[in-house]
């Protein structure tokens, strides 16, 4: 009897909870994304898709940010021999997923950031800079854009690389050519029409990157409670019959 009326309490606790769960209604439009279910995801762990969230939405991110500062600085694409504005940012977009180096360029991940915002470079600095970042953040996570059951990341390493980000972006607001003039046009602080764009697409990939390195830092510790969790929360902490007189015991 006792076991009946505890089950029923906790019912009726889960029961609250999920009534105090309910979804709220959009507004203008604006939904949580929600990802299709593919094959892939069945052999991903909770650690492995968030991570592979984390890159899709970072890599996302980045090439906005390069859209964003070919358009403040439309005379870099013409400097790495594309036929168009479009064509360079494919150029950066391929190279960066297919893990190969960018056509004209002897530099990957932190040696093509510095390069980039060195005076001295005559190349085209947005496809360098955000190559060299988009290169650095697939090395910290191992060369790979998705993660399965057998993929591992190194907390330390995914740690760095946002670290790196923060770097580029202190250093893209603060490096200026020999008239005193910045590398690159990226956030407008002066005036009326004042654009910090770059500072939120930089802070979402810092961000994210850092939530995957404290999670994985986490991960075999939460292992442990978790397994002691279900250890002793399992079956309201009764022993698990295997007579009929343990069966019996087991229902006091």
């Amino acid at each position: 009897m006792k076991k009946k009326k505890y089950v029923r309490g906790w019912l009726t606790l889960l029961a609250a909870a999920c009534a105090g769960c309910k979804p709220i209604p959009p507004v203008n439009g604006h939904i949580v994304p929600e990802a299709k279910l593919t094959k892939g995801q069945l052999i991903q762990s909770d650690p492995n898709r968030m991570a592979s969230l984390e890159m899709r939405n970072n890599l996302d991110a980045l090439y906005l940010l390069m859209d964003k500062l070919y358009k403040r600085n439309p005379a870099e694409w013409k400097k790495g021999g594309a036929a168009s504005r479009d064509e360079a940012e494919t150029q950066v977009s391929r190279a960066i997923d297919q893990r190969t180096p960018l056509p004209g360029l002897d530099a990957r991940d932190t040696k093509a950031m510095a390069l980039a915002l060195d005076p001295h470079f005559k190349g085209d600095r947005v496809a360098t800079f955000i190559y060299g970042i988009g290169d650095m953040l697939v090395t910290a996570h191992g060369g790979k854009h998705v993660f399965y059951l057998v993929d591992g990341l190194d907390a330390q390493r995914v740690y760095n690389a946002a670290r790196n980000v923060e770097i580029a972006m202190w250093l893209l607001s603060q490096r200026k050519d020999s008239a005193g003039h910045p590398l690159l046009l990226s956030n407008a602080l002066s005036g009326e029409n004042q654009n910090l764009s770059f500072e939120r697409l930089f802070g979402g990939i810092i961000g994210r990157t850092d939530l995957v390195a404290e999670f994985t830092a986490e991960k075999y510790r939460r292992a442990v409670i978790d397994y002691g969790q279900s250890f002793f929360g399992g079956q309201f902490l009764q022993f698990l019959p295997v007579s009929e007189v343990a069966g019996a015991a087991s229902s006091l």
